[in-house]
Parts: C-alpha cells; structure tokens; sequence
C-alpha cells in the first residue's frame, strides 16, 4: 500500500470515528482538504474539514477540536450552524467526554480558579474587551444577561427590560430599602432598581469598563444620589442591606468558592433580608466546556439547581420560588446572534476574523445548547428564617403585566 493510500485509509477510519460520535445527527461530514475537488455533500446543512490535523483533534476532543478549528477556519459550516449545533447535541448528549477533554478541563479548572486574583483576570478577558464591541449587538441598555420576553414578539428592548421589572417584582422592593448587587455588569438593574423604586442600591462589578459605563449613566440620569458602583470583588461586600441581587454572576464564582458567596449574603442581608440569584445552569452536574472556558469564559461554572442551593442552605435561607427561563434565554441569543452577524467587519476590524469565528460559534452554540436543554437559565427567590416580608400568592409577579395596580399583598411570618 503506498503512503498516500496509508493516509487515505487513516483518514477515512477518523472520519468514520468523528461520524459515529454523533450518531443519528443528520448532518454530511466530508473530509475536502484544501485545492482538492469541490464539495460533493449537496446537503443544505453539512461540515467540511479542511486538513489531517483537525479530524485527528476533534476525535482526540470534539469540543475543544471542533472549536478551535472552526475558530482558526480549518472547519467549514454550510447551511445553518446553530442548527447543525442543536442536532450534535441531541446526538451526543449521552456521550461521555473523551479522557483528553477531562484531563484538560480538570486543568483549565485549575489555571483559572477563581481567587480574587484569578477572578479579576477572568473578568477582564472576557468583559474589558471594548464597550463599543457589545454596544455591537447588545441592546440599547447594554444588558448582557437572559431577557424576559412577554411575547415571542417581543423586542429585544421591551424584553430587557420586562426581565428587569420581573426581578423587581419578585424582590417586591419597597421604597427606602437598600439593596446590593454582586456582579452589576454596565448597570442597567442598578439604574432601573434606584429610579423607579426609590431605593438605594451599591453595586459591586471587577469590570472597569463595565463599572466606568455605569457611573456615567448613572450621572447622566440624575440619580447618583442612589447609587453607587464600586469597583471590586463581590467578597468586599457587608452589609446591612434589606436585598441581595445576583444576575448572572454565579457562573463565574467557581463551585469551590460557593460557601464564600453564601458568607456574603450572609453578612449582606442576615437572617433577615431576602434575595435573587439568577443564573446559567444545567439539569445535573457536568464541567463546563472546555473551549469556551479556553476562548471565551475563563473560569465559567455552570452549576445544576442543587448545586447552587449549596449557596443557601448553610444559611438557613429558605427558598420562595424557582422559574427555569430556558427559552427566553434561546430566544435572547437568537436576537444578540441576529445583531452580530450584521456587524462581523466592525468586529472583525476591532479584533479580526478569529475572533469574529470564535464568538459566532460561542452564540450559535450557546443558542443550541439551551433550545436543546443542555443548559437552563434558572431564577431563585430566597429569604432569611425572620424575613417578614413573603408574599402570600404569585400575583404581584404577573400584575403589571396584566394592567392589575392593586397593592401586593403580603403574609406575615408572625401575624
């Protein structure tokens, strides 16, 4: 057998491996090396690999090979690629991670822990990129977090900024409370929490730019008597505030840091004080992907419910109400994924066409992943074991949506 016929039959036992990996996925594989003949795949949807190397890695590590070489442009997608990504995780999503992919997690987890001084790089990669870059494809407020959408009509913005009111109304905020928030991003909450519910709110956030952002807006509201963002680690946090607020930072803590976030709430609010936690997570434990914790997310943990129960319970916090937001958040990425791709040669004149890649397939799998339920996007009410504001039915969460201005009603724990 001569060399090239060696190679030929190498490469088709690796290709033969990569399609068995996703098995009933209907999507044509081909190996078409670059100069060789066009595309026989006539398939609207379908992957071409372009050299040796990448069929090698991406069995070696479907995630981190597949992401990288899509990345770097080794990989072609034709057709539509988020759905492409929603049938290989509907294929694979029984499929245990190769022993490559667990050792280098293991070892991502490890290099990007999330100590003060390791959060503080983590952050900065990913959220000191360039305001202007997500003003991009973000919405006018710039929140960068899983919106609430009325309607699957809805705008962008108009849900956006639902998702802020139904925080607020799950938090029932009374006017003169004061309330932290851990992880603030460019301080659209904070901003909506002090002007429109009268309450005074500290914000933490390790972003500068972000922090930066939200002190001008702040000043250009009017409002800086009621706010303040504060530049630093949310275990510089103590209280004694009435609400702790957490919107989508405790996929950044690290499950090993998890009893320093409840000591926090802890000394925020007390027995006391209520709060919210929302969240990234996952039906039951799993590691985060290793690509995009590698290219996109350093030090991300995607914790399941129990998990981030571990946060409450030591506590004594009782929990009030769980709501799993999955498809708002599918239907979020859909949007931010709709504005980026109008935008890719400004992002690619800011950063180049890696990065463009990278952060398209980062929101086209992100969108697959929660319309495939690999992910779920979870909100948590608690309270302290004195808190004396519950409320008594699920009312006061849908009346504005509904018109309704009667008063909320609230159920005392000693009448």
């Amino acid at each position: 057998m001569s060399t090239a016929q060696t190679e030929g039959h190498f490469e088709k036992l690796l290709l033969k491996k990569i399609r068995s990996s996703i098995g009933q996925a209907p999507i044509p594989i081909q190996f078409n090396p670059e100069g060789s003949r066009p595309s026989e795949i006539t398939g609207t949807d379908s992957v071409v690999i372009r050299d040796r190397r990448t069929l090698a890695r991406i069995v070696l590590d479907p995630d981190v090979g597949f992401g990288d070489a899509y990345m770097e442009g080794r990989i072609e997608i034709q057709g539509d690629l988020v759905r492409i990504l929603e049938d290989a995780f509907h294929a694979m999503r029984s499929r245990r991670k190769s022993w490559y992919n667990r050792m280098f997690s293991g070892w991502l987890q490890h290099v990007q822990n999330n100590t003060l001084k390791g959060s503080a790089a983590n952050i900065h990669h990913h959220y000191d990129l360039n305001n202007d870059f997500y003003r991009l494809w973000l919405d006018s407020r710039m929140v960068y977090t899983c919106a609430y959408f009325p309607t699957p009509s809805a705008t962008l913005e108009e849900s956006q900024e639902a998702k802020l009111e139904h925080i607020c109304r799950k938090l029932q905020l009374q006017p003169g409370e004061k309330v932290v928030e851990a992880g603030c991003g460019w301080g659209a909450l904070a901003l909506h929490m002090a002007k429109h519910y009268g309450v005074t709110v500290r914000a933490f956030n390790i972003s500068h730019e972000q922090i930066s952002y939200a002190r001008s807006q702040a000043k250009k509201e009017g409002i800086t008597n009621r706010i303040e963002f504060v530049e630093a680690d949310y275990r510089n946090i103590s209280g004694p505030f009435d609400v702790f607020v957490s919107v989508g930072m405790l996929e950044h803590v690290g499950h090993e840091h998890y009893s320093e976030l409840g000591s926090v709430i802890h000394r925020a609010i007390g027995n006391s004080g209520r709060g919210l936690i929302h969240f990234i997570g996952r039906s039951r434990p799993a590691p985060f992907s290793a690509w995009i914790r590698k290219r996109i997310f350093p030090g991300a943990y995607v914790p399941a419910l129990r998990e981030a129960l571990e946060v409450l319970e030591p506590h004594n916090y009782a929990v009030l109400d769980v709501e799993n937001l999955r498809l708002h958040y599918a239907k979020t990425l859909e949007h931010w994924l709709e504005r980026y791709e109008l935008a890719v040669d400004r992002v690619s004149a800011m950063f180049g066409p890696e990065f463009v890649r990278a952060w398209r397939l980062y929101l086209a799998g992100s969108t697959a992943s929660f319309r495939a339920g690999l992910l779920q996007l979870f909100q948590i009410v608690f309270a302290g074991s004195t808190c004396q504001q519950i409320p008594w039915t699920r009312a006061h969460l849908y009346a504005a949506e509904a018109g309704c201005e009667e008063e909320s009603q609230w159920i005392h724990a000693r009448s």
